[in-house]
């Protein structure tokens, strides 16, 4: 449910209306608008009764969400949310691309791969300190060595770093080093840590499960808009189907479908979505095109000794020719 308050609502009138949501059981998080203040409840699992609220001070109306996920909702949020780090704003006019290799390596070759993703055109650098891997002896990250190299790349280039975060445990020493802090698909319902990252001062990008349907996973960013992290972009990475021709199966359907129902700004990893270089920078294009407000590519300055995911890693050059598909795009007004 979400309470309008009118025009001429003052700061006691909202007071008042979160006092009686709380006294029915409920949780009010207000949601400040270009026009006008509501006041979302939420913690309820059936239909809440409106009379009671419709009557009280400085309301205008009552409106009933019908989405099982409310703040992320256009139910409730109609206007897009932009999300600025650095000179990158995801939902902004021009996509964002997110660059860098799939794990943090030396501290010189990942400084070497950071300025050339930079040249190239990226405006965020990505890569994983700590790497949740199916394979127990699989490389594993550095961990806290590799936070300390990414601390590097941003003050040497400038680049906002985005990283990702496998528990609650790891999540201050992330939140203290990084920019962005990305939830991995494996980790898209791990409730416990989306509710400690929603109570973060940092961005959150939160990537589709494995499986999950649209409804699960806007529901996942609930939990994070629930504990009071408004910074929230939400990443298409491909979900598992019967098909064996590629790593997982890329549902760029979703992303005209994800920007009709949500405010949250949505970008696509195409490098897992594929799994193949070869096939990167052509689903890049189609992302793009088909309203992706941004791109998270794996890219190496040498991608066949990458520590990690070299056969769906990029090179530079590669990378330099996504970017100059996003400025064709742009001037066909396709984007």
């Amino acid at each position: 449910m979400l309470v309008l308050m009118d025009h001429h609502a003052t700061e006691d009138h909202c007071t008042g209306v979160e006092d009686a949501i709380r006294a029915l059981g409920y949780q009010p998080v207000r949601v400040p608008g270009a026009g006008r203040i509501a006041i979302c409840v939420t913690g309820n699992k059936d239909r809440v009764s409106a009379p009671s609220l419709e009557r009280l001070d400085g309301v205008l109306s009552v409106v009933h969400v019908t989405k099982p996920y409310k703040l992320v909702s256009r139910e409730v949020t109609e206007s897009d949310t932009t999300v600025a780090v650095g000179d990158a704003v995801f939902g902004g006019p021009e996509p964002v691309i997110i660059a860098g290799p799939c794990s943090v390596e030396t501290e010189a070759r990942t400084l070497a791969i950071a300025r050339a993703v930079k040249a190239a055109g990226a405006t965020v650098f990505r890569a994983g300190a700590y790497k949740p891997r199916t394979n127990p002896y699989s490389f594993q990250g550095l961990g806290a060595e590799g936070l300390h190299t990414l601390h590097a790349v941003r003050e040497e280039t400038g680049l906002p770093v985005v990283t990702e975060v496998l528990d609650a445990e790891s999540a201050d020493l992330v939140e203290e080093t990084c920019d962005i802090m990305q939830v991995g698909a494996r980790n898209m319902q791990n409730y416990t840590l989306l509710r400690r990252l929603g109570r973060a001062r940092k961005p959150v990008l939160l990537k589709r499960g494995l499986c999950a349907t649209v409804d699960e996973w806007l529901q996942a960013a609930e939990y994070l808009l629930a504990e009071g992290n408004e910074d929230v972009i939400l990443c298409e990475r491909g979900v598992r189907t019967y098909n064996q021709h590629a790593r997982n199966t890329l549902d760029l359907n979703v992303i005209p479908l994800i920007r009709r129902l949500s405010h949250l700004p949505v970008i696509v990893d195409p490098s897992h979505g594929v799994g193949q270089r070869e096939r990167v920078r052509p689903m890049a294009r189609a992302a793009l095109a088909c309203g992706a407000q941004g791109l998270i590519i794996e890219a190496h300055t040498d991608p066949n000794t990458a520590y990690s995911d070299g056969s769906q890693t990029v090179t530079v050059e590669t990378l330099e020719g996504v970017v100059r598909d996003q400025e064709i795009l742009a001037s066909l007004e396709v984007l």
